[in-house]
């Protein structure tokens, strides 16, 4: 079997990161080759302190990337990539809204595809409250209209893809553009986007960094809107 690599940035989620590890560890005993990446994103909090007690940092096949500062979410991600050995890489957050119980039946059913094929494989959340719901369709309505594409839920995770996909992404934004580029990457490129559905759950605990509530979701649609006018310079769409 072919080595899988799971990205798993992580800033500030020390109230998580037990739990992470927890389940994370689980699968590393069952699937012997799946490789676990945790990226410390600068975190500022007891995260780092609480990753090296865990019992998952002396396995095998698990790997911790240290980031001193945090310069944006985008770098986080890459920076895991870069350091992934596997053939399929995933990245998914810490905060467990994604179950990487989850991300892994996804890659399973998936895999013959994403080895052989120009195909990236998505997130597509379910179990969301309207309002939620509601926000992604008007912000994905923004991208289709802005770049001329069909896209859902860019934010959704995963993001699942082959390891020849890297060589694609060519100075990728290192802030929350990240997920965009990756998809408007990939449609230039003539790869094929299936959604695989993803039980969106609560986060496990602490506060979402981005859009939690009423005055968050107006801060990340400003952000968000910085984010599209900004590839779209940058990319020449």
């Amino acid at each position: 079997m072919k080595i899988i690599s799971l990205i798993i940035p992580s800033y500030n989620e020390s109230e998580n990161i037990v739990e992470l590890c927890n389940r994370l560890i689980k699968i590393n005993k069952k699937y012997k080759y799946i490789e676990i990446i945790i990226v410390n994103n600068g975190s500022t909090d007891s995260t780092a302190y609480i990753l090296k007690k865990h019992p998952i940092y002396k396995t095998k096949n698990f790997k911790l990337v240290k980031i001193r500062k945090n310069i944006g979410y985008g770098n986080g991600i890459i920076k895991g990539i870069y350091q992934a050995k596997g053939e399929i890489i995933a990245w998914f957050h810490a905060d467990l809204q994604t179950n990487p119980n989850d991300v892994v039946s996804c890659i399973l059913k998936y895999k013959k595809k994403l080895l052989k094929n120009k195909t990236i494989i998505k997130g597509k959340r379910k179990s969301r409250s309207s309002f939620d719901n509601l926000f992604t369709y008007f912000m994905s309505k923004i991208v289709n209209i802005v770049f001329n594409v069909k896209l859902e839920d860019v934010n959704a995770q995963p993001k699942i893809f082959n390891k020849k996909f890297i060589l694609q992404l060519k100075n990728p934004p290192k802030d929350f553009s990240l997920d965009l580029y990756f998809l408007l990457t990939a449609i230039k490129c003539n790869y094929k986007i299936d959604q695989f559905p993803i039980r969106w759950g609560n986060r496990f605990a602490g506060v979402a960094k981005g859009g939690g509530n009423l005055i968050g979701k107006f801060k990340l649609t400003y952000r968000t809107f910085k984010y599209i006018i900004k590839l779209k310079r940058n990319l020449k769409w």
